[in-house]
C-alpha cells in the first residue's frame, strides 16, 4: 500500500487500518511522504488509545512519534502543533494519575513519568530529542538530544524524596560502566565525530505533587 492509499484510508474514516498499513509501509520506507503518513496516523491512534483508557500504549505511540519527528516534514507547522497536542494529552494523563505498567510496578511507572518530565524540560531548553529509551543491547541510554551542535547522553533518575540517597549518586560503577559502552556504540553507530557529553537529570517528587528537575551537565563517567 502507498502512503496516497494510506491517506485514503484515513480520510474515510479507517484510522486503524490506516495505521496498520502505514506502519508496514514505514517499516521499508521512511521517505517524507511515508513519514508524513505514519506521523498522522500515529497520532489518530494514540488520541484513540488514550479515549479507550489504554495509556501505556498510547505512551509507547507518544515516544515513536517524538523519535520520528526530526524526519517529518512540516511547511506549515501543523506537524509540530499537532505534536504540541498530543504531548499536552499525555501530561494530562501521567500528572493525574501514574500510568501503569505491570512489569515492574511503581518503579517503571515512576520512571515513564520522571522520563517524560525530563524529555519536556530539554525541549523548553531548546535541545532537540533525537531517541529515547535507546538500546545497545541490554544497556540503554534513556535520552539522547542535540544542543547547538552537541550530542548530549542523558540519563534521567526519578526518586519519590532523597531522604537516603541522592538520585545522581544512584549511577553506580556498574550502571555508568554500561553507559560508557552505550555512548561508544552510538557513536560508532551513527559516524559520529562531533562534541558530546553525558548529562544526569534527576526528577524528585511524584505524580502528585510539584516535582523538583535538577540538571548536571557533564556528569564525568568514572573510567574503565
Amino acid at each position: 500500500m502507498t502512503a496516497k492509499e494510506v491517506f485514503e484510508l484515513r480520510k474515510n474514516g479507517f484510522v486503524e487500518e490506516a495505521y496498520d498499513a502505514c506502519r508496514k509501509l514505514y517499516a521499508t520506507d521512511k521517505g517524507s511522504y511515508a513519514s508524513l503518513a505514519m506521523f498522522w496516523t500515529a497520532s489518530d491512534i494514540l488520541r484513540k488509545r488514550l479515549n479507550d483508557g489504554q495509556r501505556d500504549e498510547a505512551l509507547k505511540i507518544f515516544r515513536a512519534i517524538e523519535r520520528m519527528l526530526p524526519n517529518v516534514p512540516d511547511d506549515k507547522g501543523w506537524v509540530k502543533s499537532t505534536f504540541n497536542r498530543c504531548e499536552s494529552l499525555i501530561r494530562n494523563e501521567v500528572g493525574s494519575e501514574p500510568i501503569a505498567d505491570t512489569r515492574n510496578g511503581e518503579h517503571i511507572t515512576m520512571g515513564v513519568w520522571g522520563e517524560e518530565l525530563a524529555a519536556a524540560y530539554l525541549r523548553d531548553k531548546g535541545y532537540l530529542i533525537m531517541e529515547r529509551d535507546w538500546h545497545s543491547g541490554h544497556r540503554d541510554i534513556d535520552i539522547i538530544a542535540r544542543h547547538d551542535d552537541c550530542l548530549v547522553f542523558v540519563e534521567v533518575k526519578t526518586r519519590r524524596n532523597n531522604d537516603i540517597i541522592e538520585p545522581e549518586m544512584a549511577v553506580g560503577y556498574k550502571k555508568q560502566r554500561n553507559l560508557r559502552l552505550s555512548i561508544n556504540h552510538y557513536i560508532k553507530f551513527k559516524h559520529f565525530d562531533g562534541p558530546y557529553r553525558f548529562d544526569v537529570i534527576t526528577v524528585v517528587g511524584s505524580p502528585m505533587t510539584e516535582p523538583v528537575i535538577t540538571h548536571i551537565e557533564n556528569f564525568q563517567l568514572l573510567p574503565g
